[in-house]
Parts: C-alpha cells; sequence; structure tokens
C-alpha cells in the first residue's frame, strides 16, 4: 500500500541520533510530564521515569499536592512542581522552561481539571504529547482540537481512539478515519495495540517490535515518557512517534524470553530502554 511504511530497524537507523561525546544535561532536553490525582500518582512516575531513561537531560513532574512525596521518593533525578490543589490539577502555572510536554496520566476527569487542561492548550507552544484522560478530555470537548499546536501527538488506544473519532466497520475504515482526522487538525496519532500504527496525514506507518507482554497497567504512560524525552530531545514529532514506539516494543521482545508474558510489567519496559536503545548504537 502506498504511504505504508513498516517500522524495522533499517527505518529506525535512519533516524535515530547518538548523544554526543561533549554534551551536558542542559543540551539533553528538559521534559515536563504533567499529570497524576489522588490513586494515580503511579503514572506520572512511570512516564517520568521512563523520560529520563530515554535520554532526557532534565525531567520535571507537574503534579497536585497529595503526590509530591509520592514522586521525590521514587524518582529522585525527577524535579517536582505542585498544584495548589491536594487531590487533583486545577490549574497549570510553572515557572520552568521546557523543551516538550507529556499530558494527561493519571490526570482524571474534574471539570477543575478539564478547565485546568483548557487553559493549557490554549497558551501552549511547545510540542505536546497528550495521553489517557488529556484524550478523553479532548473527547468531551471537541471544540478543544482546534487548540493543539501543530504536530501534536495523540496516544489513544482503541477504546479512546473511538471516542475521538468515532466508531469504524473495520480494520480499513478505521486507518481512514484517523488519515482523516489527523489531516483536518495537523495531529499524530498512535494508534495503540497489536500492531500499533502510527499516522501522520497520509501515512501510515506499522511497528515490528513488541508482544502481548505490553498489555499491562502503566505502559501507555510509558510510552508517553518515552516520546516526550525524543521531543525534547529536538527530534521532530513524527520521528519521535515512530523511535518511541519502536523501542517501548523492543524493550518487551528483549525481556519476555527471560520473564515471560505473564509476569512483564510496565517497569519491565523502563529496566529494558537501555539494552533496547544500544541495539541501534
Amino acid at each position: 500500500m502506498k504511504n505504508h511504511i513498516q517500522i524495522d530497524k533499517t527505518e529506525i537507523l535512519k533516524r535515530f541520533k547518538p548523544i554526543e561525546p561533549f554534551t551536558h544535561k542542559g543540551m539533553q532536553g528538559h521534559a515536563l510530564i504533567i499529570g497524576g490525582s489522588y490513586g494515580k500518582i503511579g503514572s506520572v512516575c512511570l512516564s517520568a521515569k521512563a523520560c529520563l531513561k530515554s535520554g532526557a537531560g532534565l525531567v520535571t513532574a507537574y503534579i497536585p499536592k497529595c503526590g509530591y512525596d509520592i514522586v521525590q521518593i521514587s524518582i529522585p533525578e525527577v524535579m517536582v512542581a505542585t498544584d495548589d490543589y491536594f487531590e487533583h490539577i486545577i490549574s497549570i502555572n510553572y515557572d520552568i522552561q521546557p523543551d516538550a510536554i507529556g499530558i494527561g496520566m493519571g490526570i482524571g476527569q474534574h471539570p477543575d481539571t478539564q478547565h485546568a487542561f483548557f487553559n493549557f492548550i490554549k497558551a501552549n507552544q511547545l510540542p505536546l504529547v497528550i495521553d489517557a484522560d488529556g484524550l478523553n478530555i479532548l473527547s468531551q470537548n471537541k471544540d478543544y482540537f482546534e487548540l493543539l499546536t501543530s504536530g501534536t501527538i495523540l496516544t489513544p488506544h482503541l477504546k479512546e481512539l473511538e471516542r475521538l473519532i468515532g466508531p469504524w466497520d473495520s480494520e480499513e475504515n478505521k486507518i481512514e478515519k484517523v488519515k482523516e482526522f489527523s489531516e483536518k487538525f495537523d495531529v499524530i496519532v498512535v494508534v495503540k495495540g497489536a500492531p500499533t500504527f502510527i499516522i501522520d496525514k497520509e501515512n501510515v506507518f506499522e511497528n515490528t517490535t513488541g508482544n502481548q507482554g505490553l498489555a499491562t497497567a502503566g505502559s501507555g504512560d510509558v510510552l508517553t515518557g518515552i516520546i516526550t524525552s525524543l521531543l525534547a530531545q529536538n527530534y521532530n514529532p513524527i520521528d519521535s512517534a515512530i523511535l518511541g514506539v519502536y523501542l517501548h516494543g523492543l524493550t518487551a521482545d528483549i525481556a519476555v524470553p527471560e520473564i515471560g508474558h505473564h509476569a512483564f510489567i510496565a517497569s519491565d519496559i523502563i529496566d529494558n530502554l537501555g539494552k533496547a536503545f544500544l541495539t541501534l548504537e
């Protein structure tokens, strides 16, 4: 099929950039991860740690106050900024200058959070990845689509995708609807599944890595962290999405022979990112 590309190692090596020998953390990009609510701070921890482990020089997590100790203790390398409110995010104000932002993991859909999300995307000009409840807020407020910066990356699983674009009656119909959606709003859509497709207007990229071990809680939070990290390191949006999805899948291919599909969890994706990157060096 025209404009349908298999994402394999050859395609990845065209896009991958090794880290320069004389770089420093200020040159490796500052990523901001926005999310979390009471009982769902783990999603931000997974995302932020994956972000660091994918090469970002600096990572800051923006969370409600209830998550402060959790993030500081569980990932000491990540900086933390908090909302004024305890249980969920009611406004998004930060005094750092990030290079890319990932938003939505565990953020919830409280009306105050939806309002904060609206104000954020209205003002944001930075490269952006939207996942999880960020996508659900978008699907409830479809007029927000017009506010997204060019090249924003959306990472829905199939249920979230259906809320965004409506139902489809075949695999071909699904892909066509996503292409139209991508074209209309100038966004890149990572359709998570087996296999995962990355759709950028007319172009469809089909990932070739990964296995059923990835069907586990937090897997998507990790993917958002990886893609946000690559964006912060100055990869363009489509290369960030393609490389992120490939590496995410590759970690499962590396780990599963040792630990099996049943025991593979989202933290194992993070733990095997180093090995995944080493296959490209």
